[in-house]
């Protein structure tokens, strides 16, 4: 019995402290592939479909400024200043779910990047728990910088487009440094649902919401970010 309970413990710290050391060496080697990405695949396999996506690579040093800007303008302007959760959005998302409305969102773009790399789509509690507690580690490893640029690279901007150098290229015909700010809030518009909305020919919906974070990038400055990006 002992033994059991000695291998148990083993397993169960080894479990927990996973998290930190996949983290810890995807700081300085940018991750292969992700969670959403295995998942889209397996969607398209299952589809009938050839399991092609478009993603690649690139330094956050080489993406237009307006870029990362747009997607806190749009995700989570606390980010700068927060470690890694928004609780005053999360504590108003409980109350509204409380009220039996629909369950509502208040990921950071740090939960959102441990979200896309190690979990599944579907919402519940459970997923969020696991969110929560990888958000912690990624904030004890991981600086603001690396949590942007990873982000921008994996993040999903169309069905199979994944990261903002597949999106600046196949969308607007550019490499992601040469984006406009235009083009960056309409990237930025269309990650709550990239499946659905469309950077190059917006809905109505989709066009407000690119008219607000534009405004709202006018609103936060264009220096806002300098504090984690610039050395």
């Amino acid at each position: 019995m002992k033994r059991v309970l000695r291998w148990g413990l083993v397993l169960a710290l080894t479990a927990a402290l996973a998290p930190g050391v996949l983290l810890l060496v995807f700081r300085f080697v940018d991750p292969p592939t992700t969670a959403f990405m295995t998942h889209a695949r397996e969607q398209l396999v299952d589809n009938g479909q050839a399991a092609t996506l478009y993603q690649h690579w690139v330094p956050i040093e080489t993406i237009a400024a307006c870029m990362p800007l747009a997607v806190v303008a749009s995700e989570d302007q606390t980010f700068p200043d927060h470690h890694g959760f928004a609780w005053d959005a999360i504590e108003k998302a409980l109350a509204a779910n409380a009220r039996g409305n629909s369950m509502r969102g208040a990921s950071t773009l740090t939960q959102q990047t441990a979200k896309n790399l190690f979990l599944w789509p579907a919402r519940s509690y459970i997923r969020k728990g696991i969110e929560a507690y990888v958000t912690v580690w990624m904030t004890l490893v991981w600086p603001k910088s690396r949590v942007l640029e990873v982000y921008l690279n994996v993040a999903q901007f169309g069905p199979r487009v994944f990261g903002v150098d597949q999106a600046a290229r196949r969308f607007f015909d550019r490499p992601p440094s040469a984006l406009t700010r235009r083009q960056c809030a309409s990237l930025a518009a269309v990650l709550p649902a990239p499946t659905e909305y469309d950077a190059v020919h917006p809905s109505g919906h989709v066009a407000s919401r690119i008219d607000w974070i534009q405004g709202q990038m006018h609103n936060l400055g264009s220096g806002y970010l300098d504090s984690i990006l610039k050395p």
